[in-house]
């Protein structure tokens, strides 16, 4: 397991006490995995209000997604303790994609209605 293995795993031995190893490493790697679609998404949603001034804050918010997302992958790639991932790349930037499209519906939706800011 990782570094996040000392908060994580005590979380889902509690929650599935009677889980074997291998389930509890799967079960492990889908809450890193999530916590990275999370985290991107965030960052998207954070984006978009920094350019909402713009006429292309969704373009930009998909940059700045895009950039940092590659930047931490290798940045880690220098970590002896840490491997860098283009699954993990994949999974920020679908994440940031994510929020970044609720992001636009939800502002197309709320054009169409005239519901005021």
């Amino acid at each position: 397991m990782s570094n996040t293995s000392r908060f994580v795993r005590p979380i889902l031995v509690f929650l599935f006490p009677s889980a074997d190893e291998p389930t509890l490493l799967f079960y492990h790697g889908i809450v890193r995995k999530l916590a990275h679609f999370t985290e991107y998404a965030i960052l998207g949603l954070l984006a978009v209000r920094a350019f909402a001034v713009t006429g292309r804050r969704y373009l930009y918010a998909l940059l700045v997604v895009t950039a940092v997302a590659f930047a931490d992958e290798f940045g880690q790639s220098f970590r002896p303790t840490r491997t860098a991932s283009l699954i993990d790349v994949g999974i920020d930037i679908a994440g940031g994609i994510t929020m970044i499209a609720i992001c636009y519906l939800f502002a197309r939706t709320r054009k169409s209605a005239n519901i005021p800011k």
